[in-house]
């Protein structure tokens, strides 16, 4: 199957599906009417009459041919300017029997020459049997290469066909050899009609891959070409039938007309349609001719979109009037078709602006997150993220009462106004709890109204700068008193602090100072403060680094989770790490005041009611559950300076951990023993082990 040619514009809209069948059996009875006609006129020799009038049949055939050998180089020269080998066959194929019908009617008898030779007989059909030899070779499938080898033998076809165009004349008017011999007409017809049913054939098998191409492509060229193929396979027919100079004989000249009519018709249509002569004839090109077309265009407009959303992301008046006119030379435009471009690239870069900004925007919503950002910074991040849509913004932040970007100074205490401009520039305010927080400059726009308009761009950045700022406030203040993922929990998500919670698997950290009791009686309660803040900023370092959500401080003891609130999967080993790390870190601090208490450590693994816990007006985030328990159970047992651990704890260390057992410890409040378990240590990710033999 022959590649279907795909048009570089849109096609026509299709015909209603009820009125398809109609119009599909009415252009059949045009094409059988002629044959029916021919019949008639051979089927009743008497309304075969003769008619024998030469100045007529010389006008009116030089008129025909001359216009439509004008057709086929116009074909040709669109052959040529879009590189298209089924495009340059079809133009040959008309070159070919238009070019030999006019040199019929040169040799019509009696007017440039006196007597009619077999050449006057011979010369169209044979211009009819070269035509659908190319005819036929057009409607083959010519990708792969093959189109570019039949493109390397334009020049010698096109200097072929009319050599032999010529030589015909010159041979015919002067009556030379063999042109000179007089006609026999039923020699002539015994020689004719093998070659009129080849040649007819090959124009029937041409009209039927065209057909197949209309109807997966639907065009008015197309299904023009296929009308005019069909009625040069019935004049090749009518040819070898008719008597010369009988109704039949002026049959095939009116088939001629017909054929090359339906093609400057269709050729009329798609250049009203279009307003210019490029493009009439894209409907026959190759499939890889039509892309490429296509993109030709479309890097064009994408050129002109670009160029237009440069000039309105700057303020400047892009120079679109130049670039369109090269357009329209390049592609042979008419103003109308200029005027259709210009608005389309224009909606198309509003579009594309709009959609660039709207993203822009949802970037600097999402560069808002939950933390302690730098305001600076902040401003700075979104200003790469909205320049690229935006254009040359700036932002400044007031300090000492006043903005300053550049050498333009902005005073807090007096609003810029709405639509202020200076140095050529729009000016917007960012406003923060009714006040001037910073200013926004960015190049004038036409539209204000626009949702994605500087001043919304203002309104967005002021919302922003304003959670920024309340994040970092809120942020401060949580992790003064919580641990730092349950802060950002309840601000990104505050319906986390309702009452309730849901049993989690976590590991369950607790630690206590060995003899604080003791060591509290025997010292002022400022030297107390001093001992839990030294212990207490070693261990909450240890633990947050691995993490740990701290829920309670009681006095010299701690309470630590992991796998709660944020999902950890191997929340026993940052359990157990957290611990050694507070065991060493203790010990080095006792080490230089050897007075002082020293941590004892139990962890345990296990199924835990994690959640807020107390009232409407005063809670906190704990865990409840067994697993909680006997970790603070294991934290009695142990000696100081020794981390102690539940089985279910250490299985969920895996490899790389050294430890002993202690055996099967009583626990107080269990009426069962518990294993337990002193790790020594516990090698991590990356290699060394944590922790001391």
């Amino acid at each position: 199957m022959a590649d279907t040619p795909l048009p570089a514009r849109a096609p026509a809209p299709p015909s209603p599906r009820s009125a398809r069948p109609v119009r599909f059996l009415v252009w059949c009875l045009h094409l059988a009417a002629p044959l029916a006609g021919l019949w008639l006129l051979l089927a009743r020799p008497h309304l075969d009459v003769e008619w024998h009038h030469n100045p007529g049949h010389f006008w009116l055939v030089l008129i025909v041919a001359l216009v439509n050998v004008a057709m086929g180089v116009w074909m040709g020269v669109a052959a040529r300017g879009r590189g298209d080998a089924r495009l340059f066959l079809v133009s040959l194929a008309f070159l070919s029997s238009a070019g030999f019908l006019a040199v019929h009617a040169l040799l019509t008898p009696g007017m440039v020459t006196a007597d009619a030779g077999i050449g006057f007989d011979l010369s169209h059909p044979v211009g009819l049997v070269i035509a659908s030899v190319f005819a036929f070779a057009s409607s083959l499938d010519l990708r792969a290469g093959r189109g570019a080898r039949v493109l390397a033998f334009e020049r010698p076809l096109w200097i072929l066909l009319a050599a032999l165009m010529a030589a015909w004349t010159v041979a015919g008017l002067l009556g030379l050899p063999p042109l000179h011999l007089p006609a026999q007409q039923r020699d002539v017809e015994g020689l004719m009609v093998p070659v009129a049913v080849a040649s007819a054939l090959l124009y029937v098998v041409a009209a039927v891959r065209y057909y197949l191409m209309f109807r997966r492509s639907a065009s008015a060229v197309l299904l023009s070409l296929v009308t005019a193929f069909a009625l040069l396979a019935e004049a090749m027919v009518t040819v070898v039938l008719a008597d010369k100079w009988h109704l039949s004989w002026w049959h095939w000249h009116v088939l001629l007309v017909a054929a090359f009519g339906f093609i400057a018709y269709s050729a009329y249509v798609q250049y009203r349609r279009e307003g210019a002569t490029a493009g009439v004839f894209d409907a026959i090109v190759l499939e890889e001719t039509a892309r490429r077309i296509r993109a030709e265009y479309e890097d064009a407009i994408e050129e002109f979109v670009s160029r237009l959303g440069e000039g309105e992301r700057t303020g400047a008046s892009p120079p679109a009037g130049t670039d369109f006119t090269a357009f329209a030379e390049r592609f042979r435009l008419s103003e109308g078709q200029i005027a259709v471009v210009e608005r389309a690239a224009a909606a198309l870069a509003a579009e594309r602006a709009t959609s660039r900004r709207l993203a822009a925007l949802a970037e600097v919503a999402r560069r808002t997150r939950v933390g302690d950002q730098d305001e600076d910074a902040f401003v700075r991040s979104v200003l790469e993220a909205v320049r690229p849509a935006y254009g040359d913004v700036n932002v400044g932040l007031a300090s000492d009462g006043a903005v300053r970007i550049e050498d333009r100074v902005y005073p807090v205490d007096r609003d810029p106004g709405a639509g202020a401009v200076r140095d050529g520039r729009s000016v917007r305010p960012l406003v923060v709890r009714g006040g001037t927080a910073g200013v926004l400059e960015g190049p004038l726009q036409e539209r204000e109204d626009d949702p994605a308009s500087l001043a919304v761009l203002a309104g967005q950045l002021s919302i922003s700068l304003e959670n920024v700022r309340l994040y970092r406030e809120l942020g401060t203040l949580f992790r003064q008193y919580m641990s730092p993922d349950v802060a950002a929990s309840l601000l990104a998500d505050p319906d986390q602090a309702a009452l309730g919670g849901r049993v989690v698997r976590v590991s369950a950290l607790f630690a206590d100072l060995r003899g604080f009791t003791a060591f509290s009686e025997a010292v002022e309660p400022a030297e107390i403060v001093r001992m839990l803040n030294r212990y207490h900023g070693a261990a909450v370092p240890a633990i947050l680094d691995n993490g740990g959500t701290i829920v309670q401080f009681v006095g010299d003891a701690l309470l630590a989770l992991f796998n709660a609130p944020a999902r950890q999967a191997d929340h026993e080993a940052r359990a157990v790490r957290a611990a050694l790390a507070m065991r060493d870190a203790s010990e080095r601090i006792a080490a230089r005041s050897p007075d002082w208490p020293r941590f004892r450590i139990g962890v345990n693994t296990g199924p835990a009611l994690v959640g807020n816990i107390g009232s409407e007006r005063l809670r906190g985030f704990n865990a409840m559950g067994d697993a909680v328990n006997v970790a603070a159970r294991l934290q009695s047992l142990a000696e100081p300076g020794r981390v102690v651990v539940g089985d279910a704890t250490l299985r969920g260390l895996g490899e790389g951990v050294r430890s002993r057992s202690l055996g099967d410890l009583e626990v107080k409040g269990r009426q069962g023993r518990v294993p337990a378990h002193e790790v020594l240590a516990l090698e991590p990710a990356g290699g060394t082990a944590a922790g001391t033999p």
